[in-house]
């Protein structure tokens, strides 16, 4: 399996031909299929793919892990490269989602509810466990055995005319399985990384993984670069992830720099960053 990292909040250093953006998007390449994990906040993923040579109009299927712009911010650019890949994700309740701070702050962070309409025949919903490709699991059934991010306090979804904290009921993770074992690709880990990585022991038992990609969502407020949950807090869930993984962990985007280092303090080398034209065989 080789996964490149088409965006992410940073870029590899030496490529200034690619752009970066607070996103993310994955490329997979597996078993002689291509698989599209989220599209970022825009269409630049579709740029940078072309600049490393990949083709978006091969991508067999695509994923959206979740309902904000930052991961499926690209559908339109990937629907114009693509003209038959389904594109799966979670239905869920409600209208528009918002990030709230402050008592004045009140973005709208959700997708593009037009892109959704005029392309409805391009997408899937997931309701359970879906094997999208042979070997490419989709997981909705994801347990609350540890605390949720502290982050998610500052998320809502509208309701009825009011806004109300996002459940996440819109969130899915991915599991690759291989012979050697499987890889857990996550958007954001609204629901936390632990219970995700949880979820994807509970479904395959006895399966070693081998890789985690993705963001944690350990940032509190992005703006002011803030930490959600106390240093001690986080070196636990890297310990707690050192537990349950054989190989290395790959994340950014959400997991915050601050987050990131003090994982890093923990988990060492098992950690890496996987910026923007990141390429890895796993």
């Amino acid at each position: 399996m080789r996964v490149t990292a088409l965006i992410e909040n940073s870029r590899l250093e030496g490529r200034d031909d690619l752009e970066a953006e607070f996103g993310l998007s994955l490329h997979i390449e597996h078993g002689g299929k291509q698989i599209l994990f989220d599209t970022g906040t825009s269409g630049v993923f579709a740029s940078n793919a072309a600049t490393m040579g990949i083709d978006l109009a091969g991508v067999d299927v695509a994923v959206v892990s979740h309902h904000h712009f930052d991961h499926g911010g690209g559908l339109e650019r990937f629907f114009e490269a693509n003209n038959r890949a389904p594109v799966y994700l979670r239905e869920s309740e409600g209208g528009q989602r918002y990030f709230r701070a402050f008592a004045v702050i009140k973005r709208p962070i959700g997708l593009d509810l037009g892109v959704l309409d005029r392309f409805q025949d391009r997408f899937e919903e997931v309701t359970g466990l879906d094997e999208i490709v042979p070997g490419v699991f989709l997981l909705t059934d994801i347990g609350v055995s540890h605390e949720r991010p502290r982050g998610n306090s500052h998320l809502f979804v509208e309701r009825s005319g009011t806004l109300v904290p996002d459940p996440f009921d819109h969130e899915l993770m991915m599991v690759v399985q291989e012979a050697d074992g499987m890889v857990v690709f996550s958007g954001c880990s609204h629901h936390g990384i632990l219970n995700m990585i949880d979820a994807a022991v509970e479904q395959f038992p006895d399966v070693p993984i081998k890789a985690v990609f993705g963001g944690f969502h350990l940032i509190g407020l992005p703006f002011l670069n803030t930490m959600a949950g106390s240093r001690s807090e986080v070196e636990e869930i890297g310990r707690q992830i050192l537990g349950r993984v054989a190989g290395t962990v790959y994340s950014g985007h959400c997991t915050g720099e601050k987050a990131f280092n003090v994982l890093e303090g923990v988990m060492g080398e098992t950690l890496q960053p996987f910026p923007t034209g990141a390429s890895v065989d796993v």
